[in-house]
């Protein structure tokens, strides 16, 4: 491969005020940090990092490169003298190598070097003329070429390449504080932690454990959805919070109607984040929610759920199609897992008629049947935190989860015309 840099850019970072070199010492951090133990060399400048591959191999490069947020694209570059002779050579060798068959094409000079003999437009002319004499594949198109030969002009030296790849784009995770993750089993809410990280929010997670009502290996697939998206956090770690939840649980199923079961447990699953999430002092709580997508996530119900909290609620999903989710958690590595047949407490014992627009004060009067305050301060009190690693060998057993080794009874409901 003629190609020896990566050239990085920046997007949005470079916009920021005052506090851009906040943003910039973060990103420059997660560079360093990703790409550490290859053999690349860093150059940072103002609105570009240089990644020197150093016979590093490129697939390696680009897999950690598309793994921090705050890089808006990159491109393989192959940088040269900046002397006329050798920017003719060096562009011709990089289109012979790059086009196998009749094309056409075109080239795009920056001259950030404003001492440069040839203007950008006179640069162009000449290694245009010098690449189309030589090469007989291509042909000048200048509104819509399929390939476009770049050419960037700095101090010293030329860079040229062909490609603009789209990156993870966002902030640099971290910059914009910690929120905490209602992390279930499923397609969505990894997804929507992989979109709040990639704008600057570092995450942290919270699990509700049911076993042995729900099943260890249902624990052990959010364990190893967490160890998938860790590879996004900084150093590759993200905190995760197993809550005891068989004890709401039941009490759940032995007092309240069957049509608000769902509704009232996300109620607690609120009181209990809200609590975690002051100790853990992160700012928000983030969950997949998407408008309409089940009965707990019509507007009613999301009014009636978020009503038992003023904490900042962060739903990245809200206006997702499924389908758009889907293809981002195959996108990160999330959905093999994500649709491994284990339940969580949430899918479980689904009611056969939810309630779609619960009334507040339905919900309150439902809740006077059980002491879920204490049960609440226990659960915190009890919570299993774990650091999870993408390379993390986590044993649940270790934790006090259950192994479930009969289905239990489900219980009758009481409430049935209520």
């Amino acid at each position: 491969m003629i190609y020896n840099q990566i050239l990085i850019r920046l997007g949005d970072l470079t916009l920021k005020g005052k506090n851009q070199n906040v943003f910039l010492r973060r990103l420059y951090n997660l560079v360093y940090e990703k790409l550490d133990g290859l053999k690349v060399e860093i150059e940072i400048r103002h609105d570009r990092i240089y990644i020197h591959l150093n016979d590093e191999n490129v697939d390696t490069v680009v897999e950690r490169i598309n793994l921090i947020s705050g890089i808006s694209s990159y491109s393989f570059v192959v940088k040269c003298d900046n002397d006329i002779e050798t920017i003719k050579k060096t562009s011709l060798e990089l289109m012979k190598e790059i086009v196998k068959e009749e094309t056409t094409f075109k080239c795009d000079t920056r001259r950030a070097d404003k001492n440069y003999p040839l203007h950008s437009l006179e640069l162009t002319k000449v290694v245009s003329a010098y690449v189309l004499s030589n090469n007989k594949l291509l042909r000048v198109d200048v509104h819509n070429p399929n390939v476009t030969l770049h050419i960037e002009l700095r101090n010293n030296a030329c860079y040229l390449y062909n490609t603009q790849i789209k990156a993870m784009g966002g902030f640099p995770v971290g910059v914009a504080g910690k929120g905490l993750l209602m992390l279930s089993g499923g397609i969505d809410s990894p997804v929507a932690g992989y979109l709040a990280m990639k704008q600057g929010i570092e995450i942290e997670c919270i699990h509700y454990e049911s076993t042995p009502l729900t099943s260890i290996e249902s624990a052990q697939k959010v364990v190893d959805l967490v160890k998938v998206i860790s590879k996004y956090a900084p150093n590759n770690k993200i905190r995760l919070h197993m809550i005891p939840f068989k004890e709401i649980h039941m009490a759940l199923l032995d007092n309240i109607p069957e049509s608000y079961n769902i509704t009232i447990m996300r109620r607690m699953m609120y009181r209990i984040a809200e609590k975690l999430a002051r100790k853990r002092d992160c700012l928000c709580i983030i969950n997949g929610e998407s408008v309409g997508q089940v009965a707990s996530q019509t507007l009613y119900s999301m009014n009636t759920i978020n009503s038992v909290t003023n904490y900042p609620i962060l739903r990245p999903l809200v206006t997702y199609d499924k389908s758009d989710i889907i293809a981002i958690s195959q996108k990160i590595g999330c959905f093999d897992l994500s649709i491994k047949p284990f339940e969580d407490c949430c899918t479980v014992y689904v009611p056969k008629a939810p309630a779609t627009a619960p009334k507040i004060d339905k919900a309150l009067e439902y809740e006077k049947s059980f002491d879920y305050d204490k049960m609440i301060d226990e659960a915190v009190a009890n919570c299993n935190s774990i650091t999870i690693e993408k390379d993390s060998d986590i044993d649940l057993t270790m934790y006090g989860l259950e192994v479930r080794e009969v289905i239990p009874e489900i219980k009758k409901e009481k409430h049935n015309n209520q």
